[in-house]
């Protein structure tokens, strides 16, 4: 693994939040496998001491988002993710408390967000590349959910797009727990620098 120092360079890193939304994992879910997972394993308190770290070093803080219009225009059901999610249709309505950003996460007035109304995840079909390329991001530190769906395809985006992705394990989560294990121990142990949001802090104050 590269220097974790130079990897997360303030003038060349952003923090990317993944679905770290109300109805996803916040006060807006009464109780859901997901939200006790990220419960247990303390992601929400971990992303938070990692932005604040972030901010204080200059490292910019991008929040990827997902919200659907009520007539779910824009979103082709070309899968069984996707058909369960119009089966509610007040699920991460736009405009809703539930498609808001966790409280705890502000946004902060120097944070972005960048949000969604199709797909699966953060870069396809939106502004996220662009963003990053234009505030000069080589590398990228994605933490959130779920390893099973958006937080995998931001890592394998990121890849894609020439990123350098640094990974804090104990700031996502996904469901099965097992499941996500072998995720991060099968793939994306293999296509990021895993790591720790403490490795990380210590590296923008070191």
């Amino acid at each position: 693994m590269p220097d974790l120092k130079d990897l997360v360079d303030p003038g060349t890193t952003a923090v990317v939040t993944v679905e770290m939304q109300r109805g996803v994992i916040g006060d807006r879910v009464p109780d859901s496998e997901l939200k006790r997972a990220v419960d247990a394993k303390g992601v929400i308190p971990a992303t938070i001491r990692l932005a604040t770290a972030a901010r204080l070093a200059g490292v910019r803080v991008v929040h990827a988002t997902v919200s659907l219009r009520a007539d779910r225009a824009g979103l082709t059901i070309n899968n069984r993710l996707m058909a369960m999610v119009i089966k509610n249709p007040e699920q991460m309505l736009e405009g809703s408390p539930a498609a808001e950003l966790l409280t705890e996460l502000g946004p902060e007035p120097e944070d972005i967000v960048c949000n969604r109304i199709h797909g699966l995840t953060p870069f396809t079909g939106t502004e996220l590349d662009s963003i990053l390329r234009n505030l000069g991001v080589r590398t990228v530190v994605p933490v959130g959910v779920s390893v099973n769906e958006a937080l995998l395809g931001t890592c394998l985006s990121a890849a894609d797009l020439g990123y350098r992705t640094v990974l804090p394990l104990d700031a996502i989560a996904g469901v099965p727990e097992e499941y996500a294990a072998a995720v991060v121990q099968h793939t994306l142990a293999l296509i990021t620098n895993p790591t720790t949001v403490d490795e990380v802090v210590a590296a923008w104050k070191s």
